[in-house]
């Protein structure tokens, strides 16, 4: 079975193709381009962003075209909502024993939420069941009781930026086996268990938007995504020093870091040692910029930016409670948490421990060493994510095999409620 993991950037587009083999991930493809219409998770030009995704389309279909039929998106928009939701069922067998059909209405029940005509749910998580009062059920199914409950989180996306994504997808002959929320697929990547299981928060930090993902006692607690991210940090040294955003982009990712106050007010970034570490002459890439640059100004630019990212953060915790209250603390990764100095302003900033992480990827086979160390990148958390989504997926629907006696429909209708 060949999946193809999209993951929207403002910055990059990159996809991955796979095969599972045996509920293993081969990596068949890993491919990285520009990204043109699409700015801070929102598709803001769908005519260009069908020329990159044809562009990309075609790599891989030289791959497999059944990759194609089996697309995984996610979505990184701010105008994402999550919200809790409960639903409350009588169990329906004479025996009171739960089945799944009694599950299956609970969890719909708890999609009984008042939403918006522009918005829908594209994600219904189950926290945790209740059997006649006892909380904390992990697995409901054969245990007897007379009232099912359920605790959800319920993630909504507003309507015409998941029909958007589609239909370019569908324009183009693919398939789309799952939208994914942007937090979920860098967490199913990013985090293991005993992370989850103490508590931890996520933090995704990419070019156009920053999301987040808390988890405690094995259970997502909150996702957010904010339109901010290492672009925004572009376009105030862009501002900062007056000099065009491809000199601002290269000044901070050769010489930005993100604790001034480390750095000396001697410290100056000049055009030899511009040139020594981009290869570019700094009046080749913009005439009007200075010929000498204080490196302090440019990191505390840096630093305030990045210092506002972490506050959206912790505005983000102080509403669930959990501001300062996660054992693991924060763990970061995306594009952006490249910036040195990071890890140090995240404790700072955050009160928590801090650490980078790479995607896990020690369960995927690749086709060559090179696929490997593109993966193995910051950039790239999203799209193993929505890989490792993919084949939970199709483990799932493997394990709950449905007898021939069910049609098709009504597998499908099954599987709505078990896959969020």
């Amino acid at each position: 079975m060949f999946i193809t993991a999209l993951d929207f950037g403002s910055s990059q587009i990159k996809a991955l193709v796979a095969e599972i083999k045996e509920d293993k991930l081969s990596v068949l493809g890993v491919f990285q381009f520009p990204s043109s219409g699409i700015r801070k998770g929102e598709i803001v030009n769908a005519g260009e962003l069908t020329e990159v995704l044809r562009k990309i389309f075609e790599k891989i279909k030289d791959i497999d075209k059944l990759a194609l039929k089996n697309v995984f998106v996610n979505i990184s928009s701010s105008s994402v909502r999550c919200q809790e939701s409960r639903g409350i069922v009588a169990v329906s067998r004479a025996d009171n024993e739960i089945s799944q059909d009694d599950i299956n209405r609970v969890i719909k029940a708890s999609q009984a939420i008042k939403l918006l005509p522009n918005r829908m749910i594209i994600h219904t998580l189950t926290k945790e069941f209740i059997v006649d009062g006892i909380s904390d059920v992990r697995e409901p199914l054969g245990l007897t009781g007379t009232r099912l409950e359920v605790n959800s989180l319920i993630i909504d996306a507003f309507t015409p930026n998941v029909k958007n994504i589609l239909a370019i997808l569908e324009s183009l002959g693919a398939s789309v086996g799952g939208v994914i929320y942007n937090p979920l697929a860098s967490g199913r990547a990013i985090l293991t268990k005993t992370q989850k299981d103490l508590g931890v928060v996520l933090i995704d930090i990419g070019f156009g938007t920053t999301s987040m993902s808390v988890y405690e006692e094995g259970k997502l607690l909150h996702a957010a995504a904010m339109p901010v991210g290492g672009g925004n940090i572009t376009n105030d040294l862009a501002i900062g020093l007056k000099c065009s955003i491809k000199a601002a982009e290269l000044i901070k990712l050769f010489f930005g870091s993100s604790s001034a106050k480390e750095t000396s007010s001697k410290e100056k970034i000049t055009s030899v040692i511009f040139k020594e570490k981009t290869g570019f002459e700094l009046k080749e890439i913009d005439r009007n910029i200075k010929s000498i640059i204080s490196r302090r100004l440019v990191n505390e630019i840096i630093e305030v930016r990045l210092a506002e990212i972490f506050e959206f953060i912790n505005n983000e915790l102080k509403l669930i409670g959990k501001a300062g209250q996660l054992p693991v603390g924060a763990v970061l990764t995306g594009g952006s948490a490249k910036m040195s100095g990071i890890v140090d302003l995240a404790k700072d900033e955050l009160k928590l421990p801090a650490e980078i992480a790479l995607p896990g990827i020690e369960e995927m086979e690749f086709y060559s060493n090179n696929a490997r160390d593109s993966v193995e990148n910051l950039e790239f958390s999203a799209a193993v994510g929505l890989l490792f989504w993919a084949k939970d997926q199709h483990l799932k629907e493997n394990k709950w095999h449905i007898p021939d006696k069910f049609s098709i429909n009504k597998i499908k209708n099954i599987w709505r409620y078990f896959v969020p």
